[in-house]
């Protein structure tokens, strides 16, 4: 945590003035785009992608060396790959990465469940976070999830996960609120608490993003109808809020909640957004973006001998950053948006008036 403080003033110096020259503390890995769900809110699945080889992998992750604080290893489904366990050791050991976070939609319980112990086990010093989807409960879920079975092989998998023997694994439920579910999450999380009782609850908007294929794809819920729902959810959340760390987290979800309210109403970029200074994301063929929802390219890493710095202090990724800082572009993309929160400093007041008050 203190290698994360002295580096926040840096990005902010960075953002403004280009100066110092650093390598961002977020990082998503996409190691796929195959998935086994078939989602009303993404199209994932029907891209394509020639992916970045184990080899090709452990290249890129050492020249980034010990930057990336948090990263998170997504998808598609990342387990589908039978290799994610060695790239996510890979990671481990050439960035030491204080949090892990692996989403799952948790489809294959067996796999799924043996992937993560052995990521808990080659990763001691981290934090593993397994983020298990939920859209609603039951048949609702297989709805919007497009597998019928899908609900009971995910309880399957938590049950699993939660008889891991592994201090370091936080076992979360995830919601994407969308249109297909905006009335419903409030009673949802209600039933999750009430029946499995995970470590963590969040949840993130449903949004048109170019990774996704969901462009015009009308998935996100109006401002009125989130608003009314997440009040609804944070009330509900209010009543048992964590302490410690868990506590921290929480009061920074509610300022999230607000942000993605701002946004709904406004449509702009409501706090300065730091992709491409503190936050990527690495495609499965290996396009270097600011963010999944441009997925913009700033260059292949392929064809940049595999050195992320020679991509991250290019030509192509100023002009991209000219634009983001310009707020040429808006979303409220959650792995951005907490990174974006913990370098505003009026979003960190707010941070500590909900912890003083809770």
């Amino acid at each position: 945590m203190l290698d994360l403080v002295w580096r926040l003033p840096a990005y902010v110096t960075s953002r403004r003035w280009g100066w110092p020259r650093l390598l961002p503390m977020s990082l998503t890995l996409s190691l796929t785009y195959r998935c086994n769900s078939r989602c009303a809110t993404c199209n994932v699945w029907r891209k394509e992608a020639e992916e970045l080889m184990v080899g090709e992998w452990e290249r890129v992750l050492r020249s980034l060396g010990s930057a990336p604080y948090w990263i998170t290893v997504s998808g598609g489904e990342p387990l589908l790959r039978k290799d994610a366990v060695e790239i996510i050791r890979l990671a481990y050991e050439h960035c030491r990465p204080s949090i892990i976070n692996i989403p799952t939609n948790g489809l294959l319980p067996e796999r799924i469940s043996h992937a993560v112990g052995e990521v808990a086990a080659a990763c001691p010093h981290a934090g593993v976070v397994v983020n298990l989807t939920l859209d609603g409960w039951g048949e609702e879920h297989d709805r919007i999830r497009g597998v019928p079975g899908n609900f009971e092989q995910a309880l399957e998998t938590f049950r699993l996960l939660r008889g891991l023997e592994a201090p370091n694994l936080t076992l979360g439920v995830h919601t994407v609120v969308s249109r297909f579910n905006v009335e419903v999450v409030p009673a949802l999380y209600t039933r999750v608490q009430a029946e499995l009782a995970p470590d963590s609850y969040i949840t993130e908007i449903a949004e048109e993003r170019v990774e996704l294929g969901t462009v015009g794809a009308d998935i996100t819920p109006s401002f009125e109808a989130y608003k009314d729902t997440i009040e609804q959810v944070m009330e509900l959340q209010s009543r048992h809020p964590p302490s410690g760390l868990g506590g921290v987290a929480w009061a920074f979800r509610r300022r999230y909640y607000r942000l993605v309210q701002q946004w709904l109403r406004e449509r702009r970029q409501v706090i300065p957004c730091y992709a491409g200074w503190a936050s990527a994301q690495i495609s499965p063929e290996g396009d270097v973006w600011f963010c999944c929802v441009r997925a913009e390219s700033v260059g292949n890493l392929r064809e940049a001998g595999y050195d992320f710095r020679r991509i991250w202090w290019g030509e192509q990724a100023q002009v991209l950053r000219e634009s983001v800082r310009a707020g040429r572009c808006d979303c409220p993309l959650a792995n951005a948006s907490y990174t974006n929160l913990l370098l505003h400093p009026p979003s960190l007041a707010g941070v500590a008036w909900d912890l003083v008050r809770q």
